[in-house]
């Protein structure tokens, strides 16, 4: 992966990539409208060329995050030690995710954005989207967050769970191997971590191949979306879609910054310049999993965050701390409550408080993983999750958002486990080392 200045010229060319791909899109569908011509080029060159710089990103996810976590445990070295770092790790991950599921309840309750959609868009938007909607009401997991969840996080067969993506097995799988790396001779461990450090070296090597494509796949990946929606369906449904931005804009220009420089001793200005081109990655690629390899590679390069810690902290926040996804949800729920007249009451809130964070941690980390598991918070509360339809012709839109507000959550929680550690360097703790902030 690129450093420094290569990274910002990188960012650049990535931000660029968006800005064609935004205005070519938009300019599109508003010059010409859908049709069959435009379906047909976004199917089969737009679609495709933004598939294949995505599909490259998450080709390398798995071995990347096996490696990174067998090797952030193996480094650890003390088991109490990797107790201690988890107990914080989730303790932010669970901070943050209630603030940001907390923000979105409150603007909801405030601007109350169900109240204002008419009759006749919530009609054509349910038959436009409902086929959609079945769609993705069918991927719902049944068993929910129940005992079962919580056993198939142990695997019976580890390649069986990375066949399948299985996130959560494959990080306990990576952390059991850590553990047991730490109770072998040193002499016996040294060449499998050898190994791992060989074939993390690679995934990264590959990371770099693809992110050149970066530019023209990000292009393509915004065109794709802009040209089929619009503006037109935002503006239907703008209260909703403002509400939603707003509420993630919040947490990741206020809350996250505040809690980084508190925490983490790391100023907003230099924080959000060295994360730019991780930030850019994921608002394109809507995918915490595709952005995870550039996650991992700016906390290490931009902020000196030992692999110790990155290499646990960010795979694991790359499906648990989901801020974004769990402010999402908890609007689309009290948006859609307001929409078909179902009054919630406070206790009605902190449940689907609660269940949005909870399930925020089953989410898949990519594109549209959150929409299934939405509909489960929906069916709790009494909302009918047919009502999904609603809002997913703009869930892309939102989505790109909300990974952005994902991924930076990751790499918040990586500076502050890292400094609260001692193990960021003060070379990295930018502008902070005079005593402005405490330590």
């Amino acid at each position: 992966m690129p450093k420094s200045g290569s990274d910002h010229r990188l960012a650049r060319r990535i931000l660029a990539g968006l800005l064609a791909g935004g205005v070519g899109g938009t300019a599109v569908n508003f010059l010409w409208g859908s049709g069959p011509g435009l379906d047909n080029f976004i199917r089969y060159v737009t679609e495709p060329l933004g598939q294949v710089f995505l599909r490259l990103m998450i080709m390398v996810v798995l071995p990347l995050v096996f490696c990174s976590i067998a090797l952030g445990v193996a480094g650890l070295g003390d088991l109490r030690k990797l107790g201690r770092i988890g107990l914080k790790t989730m303790a932010f991950f669970l901070l943050v995710t209630t603030l940001a599921v907390g923000i979105g309840l409150v603007l909801v309750n405030l601007v109350q954005p169900g109240q204002g959609l008419s009759e006749a868009v919530k009609s054509k938007l349910l038959e436009l989207y409902k086929g959609e909607a079945e769609k993705k009401l069918g991927q719902t997991p049944t068993e929910g967050l129940g005992i079962q969840f919580f056993l198939n996080i142990v695997p019976r067969n580890p390649l069986a769970a990375a066949v399948q993506g299985d996130m959560l097995a494959v990080i306990f799988f990576a952390l059991i191997c850590g553990v047991g790396l730490t109770m072998i001779p040193p002499g016996r461990a040294a060449p499998v971590i050898a190994c791992l450090e060989g074939v993390g070296d690679l995934m990264v090597a590959i990371i770099g191949l693809a992110m050149r494509l970066a530019p023209v796949g990000v292009a393509c990946l915004i065109f794709s979306v802009t040209a089929r929606f619009g503006f037109e369906l935002v503006l239907k449904l703008g209260f909703f879609v403002g509400t939603a931005v707003v509420g993630m804009a919040i947490h990741l220009f206020v809350v996250l910054p505040l809690l980084v420089a508190w925490l983490g001793g790391v100023r907003p200005g230099p924080f959000f310049a060295k994360a730019q081109t991780m930030m850019l990655t994921a608002f394109t690629t809507s995918s915490s999993s595709a952005t995870l390899p550039t996650t991992l590679t700016t906390a290490e390069q931009e902020f000196g965050i030992p692999r110790e810690i990155s290499g646990f902290v960010i795979p694991l926040g790359a499906t648990m701390n989901m801020n974004g996804t769990a402010l999402f949800e908890g609007v689309a729920v009290l948006f859609l409550a307001q929409v078909f007249g179902i009054p919630l009451g406070l206790g009605a809130q902190l449940v689907v408080t609660a269940m949005s964070v909870l399930m925020a941690v089953g989410a898949a980390g990519v594109p549209g993983g959150s929409i299934p598991l939405l509909a489960l918070v929906l069916t709790t509360v009494g909302v009918p999750g047919e009502g999904i339809a609603l809002i997913i012709g703009v869930d892309r839109l939102l989505d790109m958002c909300r990974t952005t507000l994902n991924v930076t959550g990751d790499l918040a929680a990586a500076i502050v486990i890292a400094r609260s550690e001692g193990l960021l360097p003060p070379a990295h703790r930018l502008e902070t080392t005079q005593g402005a902030l405490p330590e």
